[in-house]
């Protein structure tokens, strides 16, 4: 009989895990719960998430009511297709160069619709603006809301 070497427990010689802690005791049992693990946080990833296929979140997350950062955040990047990648990357820079562009110019009364426009297209603000009503705002609402801002804010400039 041979013992495990994480819990020193008697097992028998063909035992693939040891039956007081659970360690795998060979190579090929090692990679077959790796595998399992990978394929259980998978599934409960798609579970617990409620990932849907534009990107965003049904809202069904734990049921508790606590906001998580999956929740503020939105799925991974990997889990993005290629065009929502491009549409998340393209509105933080441009949200953000917005937001740094009325930072620099704050005395004008126009900056702070620049302002409101920067953060309102930032993908975060989209996701905790419809926190309340369970799911995300459309892309295209916040990109309106923010085409309405900056128009605000230019004119401002311009006018005062």
């Amino acid at each position: 009989m041979k013992s495990c070497p994480r819990c020193e427990a008697s097992m028998d010689d063909s035992a693939r895990f040891c039956s007081e802690c659970g360690a795998p005791q060979t190579e090929e049992a090692a990679e077959e719960l790796d595998q399992y693990v990978q394929r259980q946080a998978k599934q409960v990833a798609a579970q617990s998430g409620g990932i849907r296929g534009d990107g965003g979140s049904t809202g069904g997350g734990t049921g508790s009511g606590d906001v998580t950062a999956a929740d503020v955040f939105g799925v991974a990047a990997e889990e993005l297709t290629e065009r929502e990648q491009l549409w998340r990357r393209g509105t933080y820079v441009l949200g953000y160069a917005t937001v740094v562009i009325a930072l620099t110019q704050i005395a004008n009364p126009g900056a702070w619709f620049l302002l409101l426009g920067g953060i309102a297209i930032l993908p975060p603000t989209r996701r905790l603006l419809g926190l309340p009503v369970g799911g995300t705002f459309k892309r295209e609402a916040m990109a309106g809301l923010y085409a309405v801002f900056v128009v605000l804010g230019a004119v401002l400039f311009f006018v005062l």
